[in-house]
This record gives structure tokens, sequence and C-alpha cells, in this order.
């Protein structure tokens, strides 16, 4: 990470942190779904279109009990595809530059741990599958971020992450300083280490 960066960082660690408020995760949560939705149903469809036998048994007996059939194997076998596409999408965005998946980056949100940094694959992985224990709570630990100080919902807790809300700044970022470095998957990189400028 380039000394400006760092700079932003330790700013931003100073102010006081906007917790992201449990209506605006949920909105966030929500266009996700939509998003996430779309590209399963594309798959479960495209499987479906595939796959001989089960156009041939809805063609062929268009009954209750085929059609109950041709649903329970198609959830069957497209159910851990769509598992790792959501692990996928939601471990991989928030542990990105982005912080954050789609939906939270269109409602101006971000995931780091809880002293606001970054978080990487391993730990934007287990918030993901922690969500479940949220889930199995009958949703109270999805409710907890509406109650806790600091906004955070179980699996948050538990993952020691927070989500937060991109406040505006006042003060401008200089171009040349935003031009000058890139992220090349695992860390940010300038433009001087690359040419040899020192």
């Amino acid at each position: 990470m380039s000394e400006a960066m760092l700079m932003q960082s330790r700013a931003r660690r100073q102010a006081q942190p906007a917790y992201a408020g449990f209506w605006l995760r949920l909105a966030a949560y929500l266009i996700d779904f939509m998003l996430l939705s779309v590209v399963e149903l594309v798959l479960a469809l495209g499987y479906l279109l595939m796959n001989q036998d089960l156009k041939a048994l809805l063609v062929v007996k268009p009954d209750t009990y085929s059609t109950l059939l041709v649903v329970v194997y198609l959830v069957a076998n497209v159910a851990p595809v769509w598992s790792a596409v959501g692990w996928a999408y939601f471990a991989v965005l928030e542990s990105s530059p982005l912080q954050g998946t789609v939906g939270k980056h269109a409602l101006g949100l971000y995931v780091t741990d809880v002293q606001g940094d970054p978080i990487g694959f391993r730990r934007a992985s287990l918030r993901y599958w922690l969500k479940a224990v949220s889930d199995l709570t009958l949703a109270v630990g999805w409710i907890m971020a509406a109650f806790t100080p600091r906004k955070q919902a179980l699996h948050d807790l538990l993952a020691g992450t927070l989500v937060l809300r991109r406040v505006q700044d006042s003060t401008p970022v200089p171009a040349a300083a935003s031009l000058a470095e890139y992220w090349d998957g695992s860390r940010w990189v300038s433009s001087s280490s690359i040419t040899g400028e020192v």
C-alpha cells in the first residue's frame, strides 16, 4: 500500500466510524439477492434445457408427480452450484478493493475488520459461512444489527467484521495519486515501482 493510502486509512480510523444500520444492510442484501437470483435462474434453466431426461419426463408425463420429481432433481443438482456461486460472490467482492458486494457498493457500504482495515478472502469466506448461524437463530442473528452498538449482526460478531457507511470526504484526492497506483490482485502497486523511478 502506498503512503497516501495508509494516511487515508489512518484518517478514516481516527474519525468516528459510520456504522451501517439494519435497514441499509437489508436493502443492500435485497439488491444482491435479486442479482444472484437472476444468475441462479439462468443456471437452473440452462441445466434443465441441457438435460434431455428431465425434458422428456416433463413432455411425456406432465403430471404432478413428474413435475415434483423434476423440481427435486433440479434442486438437488443445482443447489450446490448456487451455494458455490453465492459464496464466491460474497467472499470475492468483500475481500476485493471494493470491500463489498454490488448491493453494498450501490448504497455506499463496505466491510472491514474491527480495526477498520480491509478483510482478506479467508475472513470474507468465514463471514459468509457464519451467516448460516444467523439464519439458524430464526433471523435473530440478522436483527442483532439493529441493536448492537456497532450495528453488527451475529455473523459479524463471530467473524470480527464491521459494515460501515462511506462518508463523503471534504478533502479532494489529487488525480495523480489515484492514477499512480493500481491493484494487481494481491497488493497495491505504484507505477513508479514498475518503471524503477524513485
